[in-house]
């Protein structure tokens, strides 16, 4: 849900980064305050610190639990990935603080309150915006810091995809491609009518159920007690004084060091056919904002940028290195208040007032104040919150019971019944929690667990009340099961049979039609298809389009699993060409931006390639090959 919501603020067109807020370790039988201190990569200076390394890699493995069976190398690959993924995404990050990109609290708040999935009724809701955070392990301060981020990085990548440019000849191309059609003859093998020809007996099912005696099995499983240690049970009560805020924006003010930055407004008069005609609009423009006429009104009223016009031509704060040519030479010479003009431009004449001018040096406060305070929060909740876990332990070591724990520290005791090793909530499938639950200790010699760190805003201890030891299902409760499995089995021994058939008489000459019923499949006619075809199987629409042109009077065969589980055979006999005249206009102006967003896209990826190959970066191969920190 929170790739979605982090998807609605970056936009259709952003970088592969992952996203840091996965969950921390616990690192059996490994110090990890000697593991928080190491890195697993610098960045110009700036350490990635190696538990932030193994928290991604971690992420990653509870989305995709089969790679944690796969051999040394390809993890070893994986891990290697997922650090270039977190370097590049620092070097975004130290891009846009260095060059100045800020976003206010209010830009912020607005942006978070227009997610859907924190409204009720189409109104933002804070408990359900706190309560989807908490599902996910997420302190809002983090999120908040996070998001923030996101956007200010959303603000590097939109102003190098607005340079994008796609070219008449790779549209004209791209036009081509999208109206292609290809006619297509095709025979479909159905695995649910090739089922239906297959008696299942009842020594199958027996002889099935056991040669497969680690099939059909209930899952182990334990009723549990446990004590849930949360961040935000203490964050919300520290405050941060003002002095406390100065200090420490003095000792940070360098982070925030900025390049000049200045606010103007423009007028855009776009060339069109007649430069000389767009030059003396642009003067007599020139000449009534002289005379005391509103700029805003006559940007609103005149301007061709369709992306500031509507508010009274203001280009934003801007440094010298996002507005180049003539007009940033004119804007960044000029004195607050000026307006001048036409200045040319590759795009018409501009007439620009300066507003503001924010000088070099560190960003004022109230411009970091939200984020400063979020770290100072967020380091006094860390120093809170640690202490609750240390006094829970000193607890544990006289405690006998989970009550006496409660009764110390004031915290809630809470159960679940069928705690499985796939995990059950409130808890989910959180690997720290499953792995302490059914660590022997616990399991077995009823002992309370240790305090675990679930993720980076909550720990917990357990204790197992009840164990069920795993048990095969009996036959007759699995039967209808294997009945099916046998059947599709042997219908997909059927369906592949055929389809060698038919391919085999397309080899040795005979024609489509014929060998396809002799085969025993269901025959189209010759059909006419297009990409956007909605009514056609998309896996099989698919393949026909990446299969290769015919010569003429050879068509092009292949084969495709299609939507439905059976088998389809194509025989593709002739491509017609696209005719870009009769794709809708609409759509034709769709394609056209979906175009420059992909040329802006790659653009994106260049510029931080281009940061990533002039940055000092050190990776540390002890922390690469490190896996067994996680075994």
């Amino acid at each position: 849900m929170l790739t979605k919501i982090r998807e609605k603020f970056t936009g259709g067109v952003a970088i592969a980064i992952l996203a840091l807020i996965g969950i921390p370790f616990l690192f059996f039988g490994v110090n990890t305050s000697f593991v928080s201190q190491q890195f697993a990569a610098t960045v110009d200076g700036s350490k990635i610190g190696l538990a932030q390394f193994e928290q991604a890699y971690r992420d990653q493995l509870d989305r995709n639990p089969t790679w944690a069976q796969l051999p040394d190398e390809y993890r070893l690959q994986i891990r290697q990935s997922i650090l270039e993924s977190l370097i590049r995404e620092r070097l975004v990050e130290m891009h846009v603080v260095k060059v100045g990109y800020q976003i206010s609290d209010e830009q912020l708040t607005a942006t978070i309150q227009g997610v859907p999935d924190f409204q009720v009724d189409g109104v933002f809701d804070m408990e359900t915006y706190k309560s989807l955070l908490l599902q996910n392990g997420l302190d809002p301060k983090q999120f908040e810091a996070s998001q923030r981020r996101a956007l200010r990085e959303d603000q590097l990548r939109r102003a190098i995809g607005g340079t994008a440019v796609v070219t008449p000849a790779e549209y004209r191309r791209y036009l081509n491609l999208i109206a292609e059609q290809r006619l297509v003859s095709m025979a479909t093998f159905s695995l649910g009518s090739a089922g239906d020809e297959i008696e299942v007996s009842d020594e199958m099912v027996t002889a099935f159920y056991d040669d497969n005696v680690t099939m059909f099995l209930t899952e182990e499983s334990a009723d549990i007690e446990f004590i849930e240690l949360r961040r935000e049970s203490v964050a919300d009560s520290i405050a941060i004084s003002e002095n406390i805020l100065l200090d420490y924006y003095e000792d940070n003010k360098d982070r925030y060091l900025q390049d000049e930055q200045r606010q103007a407004r423009h007028i855009l008069i776009l060339f069109d056919d007649d430069e000389a005609t767009a030059e003396a609009t642009a003067s007599e423009l020139l000449a009534r904002v002289q005379a005391g006429e509103s700029f805003e009104e006559l940007a609103q009223q005149n301007s061709g940028d369709g992306g500031t016009a509507s508010r009274g031509g203001d280009l934003g704060v801007l440094t010298r290195s996002q507005l180049p040519g003539e007009l940033g030479s004119a804007i960044f010479a000029m004195n607050e208040g000026d307006v001048e003009g036409p200045i040319k431009s590759e795009f018409g004449f501009h007439i620009v007032r300066l507003d503001s001018v924010l000088e070099q040096g560190p960003l004022p406060l109230d411009q970091v104040r939200g984020e400063l305070l979020s770290e100072l929060r967020e380091r006094e909740a860390e120093e809170a919150f640690r202490e609750l876990e240390r006094q829970v332990s000193d607890v544990l070591f006289d405690a006998a019971d989970m009550q006496t724990i409660s009764a110390a520290t004031g915290l809630d005791i809470q159960t679940i019944a069928g705690f499985t090793r796939s995990g059950a909530a409130p808890l989910g499938s959180n690997q720290a929690a499953i792995d302490a639950v059914f660590d022997e200790r616990v399991l077995l010699d009823g002992e309370i667990s240790e305090v675990i760190e679930l993720d980076a805003h909550r720990s917990a201890v357990f204790k197992v009340t009840a164990h069920y030891e795993a048990s095969r299902q009996p036959l007759d409760d699995v039967r209808d099961q294997i009945t099916d499995a046998i059947r599709t089995q042997e219908a997909e021994r059927i369906v592949f049979a055929r389809t060698e058939q038919l391919l085999a008489a397309l080899d040795a000459g005979e024609e489509f039609g014929p060998a396809a019923e002799a085969a025993g499949a269901t025959v189209s006619a010759p059909t006419l298809l297009s990409r956007q075809d909605a009514e056609a199987d998309q896996a099989v629409l698919a393949q026909v389009f990446m299969a290769k042109k015919p010569s003429q009077n050879s068509p092009v065969t292949g084969q495709v699993a299609n939507a439905e589980g059976g088998f389809t055979v194509f025989s593709l006999d002739a491509v017609l060409p696209g005719r870009p005249e009769s794709i809708p206009l609409a759509d034709r102006d769709r394609g056209k931006l979906e175009l420059a967003q992909q040329a802006g896209a790659s653009d994106y990826f260049a510029f931080v390639q281009a940061l990533y190959d002039k940055a000092d970066i050190v990776i540390s191969q002890d922390a690469l090959a490190a896996q067994d920190l996680l075994q």
